[in-house]
């Protein structure tokens, strides 16, 4: 499975597959992990002792190493993997999913460039036995993974997305008291005290079908209040202190209803009942439910007497829901009659930009705008605070990656000082500077991009990025958060400050993105097609591409 060549040119990892009972899944597991693309592997079938023909079919598979163990629940066998294990990194794959080709040589690259990260965690998609399409899950990238965890349950949901580094398995191991939650108990004490990675990439594929453990609510919900009030003694500050008690309502909207109704197995029955039940365990569901078996009867009708209907007949709410569906056009409200809903508060519902409900809706268009750009992220490349960006999008294309940071201690600053006044630095330096999200926090800002202008090498390029609409931040940056920028206020500074220089503006937002970020919604909450429409009214972040002028020689 492994030569002596591959051992001595990448880490092993070792493939862990606890299986109980699930013989007629296990080949199609092994063998995405033999046809990985990666060479140094390992693969490890734990029986957790079943009863079926799993012992049969590893036997088929003489590079598997087959360990078996009387049945005593998934989190016992997966300690049982890791004990048994030789690889620098694991993986474990549940017996009734598989691999993707890349999945381990992309967890590897990236705990290679990131060694100080307990685990790496990519991105799955969910297939449906029953025969539903497949849906690709979009990986949530948090800026706070433990908070995320707190307040949003685990996010993370697919272990085979996930790379282990051995240490932090020496560290913190599988809890076998847990019935069920195991992994969400793992990443919580793994988060709460180390850093990780964080990627979208497609790894794995999660079968849902009926006799998956996660099937049945009620165990579900115990399980994960129990594994999240073991964080209850271990929270730091408001901030995780706010994420916990949200978690709580979380997880009871999760396996109760809410916006989702989830984890109620097989097809509903028919209307009646099927009302019955949700109005008395999701009373919102029940609402939208009635409102989808009765509609589109009602839509049948000719267009011209359906119209006349709706006009007599219809109440506002009935006409509200109607252009939520894009079927009653640019409809508003009579005054007095606009329904405010959850946005009928004094209070945003997130403090934290949205990295707690999924992420932030700006780095949707600072990161678009970083990849339409990513040919100008070449050769040396300065960036401010860290050099993600300049890893994520230059790649291979940078030949030097600096980090010019006010802080002398931060082990990532090569250069350390203020953008607006860097003399130390020299004339002429880089071909690309990435400052994003940063210059509406230098009070001088006028004096930055000077700065920028004069240590760009001629033709280089500033990637630059600017809060418009947006919140201020109550933390760390509360004292120095001084501007917002306008493209108009850029299209001005830029003539200044870049003389002759190449600039192009870019601008994005509208009013419900506007709205939506300023009361905190994350980045899954918005849909595409309303991140992609442009309001100059409402703008929430603005974009600059300004290419130093180059003497014609």
């Amino acid at each position: 499975m492994e030569s002596a060549t591959s051992s001595r040119a990448y880490p092993l990892v070792s493939i862990i597959i606890p299986c109980y009972n699930y013989g007629h899944f296990l080949a199609e597991a092994i063998e995405s992990a033999a046809n990985q693309t990666y060479p140094a592997k390992e693969i490890l079938v734990i029986d957790d002792g079943s009863t079926d023909n799993t012992s049969e079919i590893a036997a088929h598979y003489p590079a598997v190493k087959y360990v078996y163990q009387p049945n005593q629940g998934l989190s016992a066998a997966r300690n049982t993997g890791i004990q048994h294990s030789q690889g620098t990194y694991l993986v474990f794959l549940d017996a009734d999913d598989w691999l993707f080709p890349e999945a381990l040589a992309s967890n590897v690259r990236h705990l290679q460039q990131h060694p100080q990260a307990a685990f790496v965690v990519g991105a799955h998609t969910r297939f449906y036995s029953d025969g539903q399409p497949a849906k690709a899950e979009g990986a949530v990238l948090p800026a706070h993974p433990y908070q995320a965890l707190l307040s949003r349950g685990n996010y993370i949901a697919m272990i085979a997305a996930v790379m282990f580094t051995r240490w932090a398995l020496a560290e913190f191991e599988y809890d076998p008291s847990l019935l069920n939650c195991e992994d969400y108990d793992l990443y919580l004490n793994i988060t709460r005290h180390h850093p990780i990675v964080q990627h979208s990439q497609q790894l794995a594929a999660y079968r849902i079908h009926a006799a998956a453990m996660s099937a049945s609510a009620q165990p579900m919900l115990a399980g994960a209040l129990k594994v999240l009030g073991r964080q209850r003694e271990h929270l730091r500050g408001p901030a995780e202190l706010e994420a916990y008690y949200r978690g709580i309502h979380f997880w009871h909207t999760y396996y109760t209803g809410g916006k989702e109704f989830k984890f109620l197995p097989g097809s509903l029955p028919l209307f009646s009942p099927a009302l019955a039940l949700f109005l008395k365990a999701a009373p919102y569901t029940a609402l939208r439910y009635s409102l989808g078996y009765a509609l589109p009867r009602l839509l049948k009708q000719p267009k011209a007497m359906l119209k006349k209907l709706l006009k007599k007949l219809l109440p506002t709410a009935g006409k509200r829901w109607l252009h939520y569906q894009g079927r009653l056009g640019d409809w508003t409200p009579a005054v007095g009659q606009v329904a405010l809903g959850d946005f009928w508060r004094l209070a945003p519902l997130s403090n934290e930009f949205g990295y707690d409900r999924g992420g932030p809706i700006d780095r949707y268009y600072i990161e678009n705008f970083l990849l339409k750009e990513a040919a100008s992220i070449r050769g040396r490349v300065l960036e401010i605070g860290d050099n993600a960006y300049t890893l994520q999008y230059g790649g291979p294309a940078v030949s030097q990656s600096d980090v010019l940071h006010v802080d002398a201690t931060n082990p990532q600053a090569t250069l350390v000082g203020d953008l607006s006044a860097a003399p130390h630095i020299p004339d002429n330096t880089f071909d690309c500077l990435v400052l994003t999200q940063t210059l509406h926090l230098i009070y001088d800002f006028k004096s930055a991009l000077q700065t920028c202008y004069r240590i760009l090498k001629p033709g280089g390029t500033l990637l630059l990025t600017v809060p418009g609409l947006t919140p201020i931040d109550r933390g760390e940056w509360k004292k120095t958060w001084y501007w917002t920028f306008t493209d108009t206020a850029l299209e001005r500074l830029l003539a200044e400050t870049f003389p002759a220089g190449d600039v192009e503006i870019s601008s994005f937002g509208n009013v419900r993105v506007a709205t939506a970020y300023l009361y905190g919604l994350g980045l899954p909450e918005i849909d595409r097609a309303s991140l992609a429409y442009y309001d100059p009214q409402f703008q929430v972040i603005n974009a600059v591409k300004a290419v130093k002028h180059a003497p014609l020689d």
